[in-house]
């Protein structure tokens, strides 16, 4: 099969990614496995933390991608065979332990053993994958192999944030940034918090066109401030800077939710403007996002399917892996980027 590999960290002051097009071995399914013909891979920024060493995985050479849509064309042994045919996603939840006392109290996400699709087990850049049946996730028919990709991941973790944001109905919600989560985040908000205001920070004028589009109540650069405090603000962006800005926007007791796995190195100078009178003083709060569980995966595709939250999405072919790469390094486009594997 044909199959993007990551082969190592980018060598510094270099222009080419370590991610070679290659052939290899099909891979064969274990015990409770599926084996999976790739329809289509969600690009995440991610996939750029792991090309630059910000995130790498424990071994090379490894196969990419966590927002996978497939159908099961084989399974292991002990694998119920029910699951012949059926059309499934891949997120980034691909492993956890099960025994320890996060997984015990349904906080898989913080398991010391968690495994992440596309870095500690192979991913979906590739024209086959396996996974583990008890991690797949069978997806809606009205929901299209390209829709569905972003759920798995933008979607599904912007939900947890959500939840983590604790806004009630009517309180004002801030998106700091808006790329693929934040927009699944507003569509979810304004089915779950029909009478909040929402405000929506974003550096570029077609996000902040798609974010009205989408129902903002208010949109602005990421350093402008919105015409009401925010009682929760939910941080998608990979920088530092956004960060102070958003505890500038908070409300007294107001919480900041930071949804990214990683932060830029190069822009922690942010932090020395950090004032705890203006940024952290009355009761503000941050808190971090830490993984998705399945279970905020499996919710979150019935509230797509029954509220018909499509994301927007830009489809590349899968020789084209590098060139969507670049696009949503330079902030190209808007929505989601897809890779079309199969």
């Amino acid at each position: 099969m044909k199959a993007w590999t990551i082969t190592g960290v980018a060598d510094p002051g270099s222009s080419v990614p370590p991610l070679r097009l290659v052939g290899m071995p099909e891979p064969e399914p274990g015990e409770g496995e599926l084996l999976l013909r790739v329809h289509v891979c969600g690009i995440c920024h991610t996939e750029l933390d792991e090309l630059s060493g910000r995130l790498p995985p424990p071994s090379y050479p490894v196969v990419p991608g966590h927002q996978v849509v497939g159908r099961v064309i084989g399974v292991g042994r002990g694998t119920d065979e029910g699951w012949l045919g059926q059309r499934v996603g891949v997120a980034w939840i691909g492993g956890a332990c099960g025994d320890c006392p996060y997984c015990r109290t349904g906080a898989e996400n913080l398991c010391p053993a968690f495994k992440a699709t596309g870095r500690d087990i192979q991913g979906g850049y590739a024209e086959r994958m396996t996974v583990a049946a008890a991690f797949a996730h069978p997806v809606p028919e009205r929901i299209s192999d390209l829709q569905a990709a972003p759920l798995l991941c933008g979607g599904a973790i912007g939900y947890r944030s959500l939840l983590l944001a604790g806004v009630r109905n009517g309180a004002a919600l801030g998106l700091m940034g808006f790329g693929a989560s934040g927009h699944q985040v507003l569509q979810l908000a304004r089915v779950l918090l029909p009478d909040s205001p929402v405000a929506v920070f974003a550096r570029r004028g077609s996000e902040r066109e798609l974010a009205r589009a989408l129902g903002a109540t208010w949109t602005g650069d990421i350093a402008e401030r919105p015409p009401f405090p925010c009682s929760a603000i939910i941080d998608t962006t990979p920088a530092w800077m956004p960060v102070i800005r958003a505890l500038e926007a908070l409300a007294p007791k107001g919480r900041l939710v930071i949804n990214a796995i990683r932060k830029e190195r190069d822009d922690q100078r942010s932090l020395l403007d950090l004032d705890y009178a203006r940024h952290l003083w009355l009761e503000k709060e941050i808190k971090s996002v830490a993984n998705i569980t399945r279970q905020d995966v499996r919710d979150f595709l019935v509230l797509a399917d029954k509220h018909r939250l499509l994301p927007a999405c830009t489809a590349y072919p899968f020789e084209r892996a590098l060139e969507a790469l670049a696009d949503l390094a330079a902030g190209e486009g808007v929505g989601a980027k897809v890779l079309r594997c199969g």
